[in-house]
């Protein structure tokens, strides 16, 4: 049997975000297999099931849908063979302090880089020095693990240079449910959101953070005979709507989306795109694979990596506006043969492949 797991994580459902979706899946595939991994964060309006333990929580005032947790260990948690931590704040250093407490392996995920939020946080000339101590916790957290995991090689080697060797770090793909990511019509989808146009579809869904550097998909499709299509929301929601009625470009922008409809989106979409210089995977790019829908993504940082480049997807350089345009006219073009590139690379990133190196780590650290 999978040894028992308690995964501390300072977002969670009904929070929609890669982080929550990973965590989500991971412990329901856990579950297929006999094992059990409980989730301990913060308290909201989700209905919790058996094995999720909701703590105190407060609003979080500097990002909307964001709760902080009270570090606190649920009873129910305590009697595991390993702590598994998400983030590293609050609800994630409580799970530091079961492990250390219990004297069981303690591995964290490197899901996305804390410095990212110093912006949110500290607007303005303080989003430096806010930076700088939030990186500073972020690594004094990842040195006390046994074991860090990051999604992606590339993300994996940033941190083995940082961390100075002073703790493993292993790359580990979060994955992606291939059996709910998978070619499918989308007819039903496409005219629900007035999506039946003569022009190729071009669409990005996800959280909408400025780092994410969405404006450029809007600057490169400015004289392109496209529609884009953006799913979800975020902060630079109203800057993006902007930018396309100045560029005057066809944008169509539906909200969040259930989760049941994004395999759908992803299947309406001729080419998914994604200029995220900060992604440490890119979950949603897997997923647009995973769909058999090419991604054109930037050269930059774990999406050089992601998007095996004239197989699932084209690279542009970053910065390069022009490149970024050329791209998107090539894969529209090569459409068809890179969408053939996806599906054949849908086991190397399915969700079941992903299981499999997590258990074997988890019973690595406890000497099985």
């Amino acid at each position: 049997m999978p040894p028992a797991v308690a995964a501390f994580t300072d977002t969670y459902l009904p929070t929609v975000n890669g982080v929550t979706y990973t965590i989500s899946a991971w412990r329901d595939r856990y579950a297929e297999r006999g094992g059990r991994m409980d989730v301990v964060y913060p308290k909201s309006d989700y209905e919790p099931e058996n094995g999720e333990h909701p703590v105190r929580s407060l609003p979080f005032p500097f990002y909307e849908g964001y709760r902080l947790g009270i570090p606190r260990i649920p009873d129910a948690a305590q009697d595991v063979d390993l702590v598994h931590a998400h983030s590293p704040f609050s609800v994630g250093f409580a799970g530091y302090r079961l492990a250390r407490a219990t004297d069981v392996p303690f591995v964290v995920s490197f899901h996305t880089p804390t410095g990212e939020y110093a912006s949110y946080i500290a607007p303005g000339p303080l989003s430096g020095p806010v930076a700088a101590v939030s990186k500073r916790y972020e690594r004094w957290f990842l040195e006390r693990a046994d074991m860090v995991l990051a999604p992606s090689e590339q993300t994996a080697r940033s941190l083995r240079d940082r961390l100075r060797q002073v703790v493993p770090v292993t790359a580990l793909s979060n994955g992606v449910d291939t059996t709910r990511f998978a070619p499918r019509d989308s007819s039903s989808f496409e005219r629900k959101y007035d999506l039946l146009t003569e022009e190729p579809l071009i669409g990005y869904t996800g959280r909408h953070g400025h780092e994410k550097n969405l404006e450029s998909i809007l600057d490169a499709a400015a004289q392109l005979d496209v529609t884009v299509v953006f799913g979800g929301e975020g902060p630079a929601t109203d800057s993006l709507k902007s930018v396309a009625e100045t560029h005057e470009v066809d944008a169509r922008f539906l909200g969040f989306l259930d989760r049941e409809e994004l395999p759908a989106f992803y299947n309406a979409l001729d080419v998914f795109a994604f200029p995220s210089p900060v992604e440490t995977q890119g979950i949603v790019a897997l997923e647009a694979i995973g769909s058999g829908t090419p991604v054109v993504g930037v050269n930059a940082g774990a999406l050089a990596e992601t998007i095996e480049h004239g197989r699932t997807g084209l690279h542009y350089e970053q910065g390069d506006i022009l490149d970024f345009r050329a791209k998107l006219e090539q894969a529209i073009t090569d459409q068809k043969s890179l969408s053939d590139g996806c599906l054949d690379a849908r086991s190397e990133i399915s969700l079941e492949e992903a299981i499999d190196e997590l258990e074997t780590t988890y019973e690595s650290l406890l000497g099985e």
